[in-house]
């Protein structure tokens, strides 16, 4: 697979002032062509990115993790997680 890009799916209400708030749910996009770190426009899951946010989180510099944050384990979409190869 190409490079992973990890978005996040906040509820619709979710402002940037609000904080360090968890997401409700953990994507994996593929990456736009060409460029490493941006997000493409669809989720492995198939849903539209353009109202998710990146995540800091890049699967490539962590060769031993999963290619979500460990600490949102439990928000991960199950689809994107088994299109990944990690389901």
């Amino acid at each position: 697979m190409s490079e992973t890009v990890v978005v996040y799916e906040y509820p619709a209400a979710h402002s940037p002032s609000e904080g360090d708030r968890p997401p409700l749910r953990v994507h994996a996009a593929p990456a736009a062509p060409g460029r490493t770190s941006v997000r493409g426009p669809r989720t492995l899951c198939g849903r539209d990115t353009f109202a998710m946010e990146t995540a800091p989180w890049r699967p490539a510099e962590h060769p031993d993790a999963p290619w979500y944050p460990p600490r949102y384990a439990d928000r991960v979409c199950p689809t994107c997680d088994e299109a990944a190869g990690e389901g």
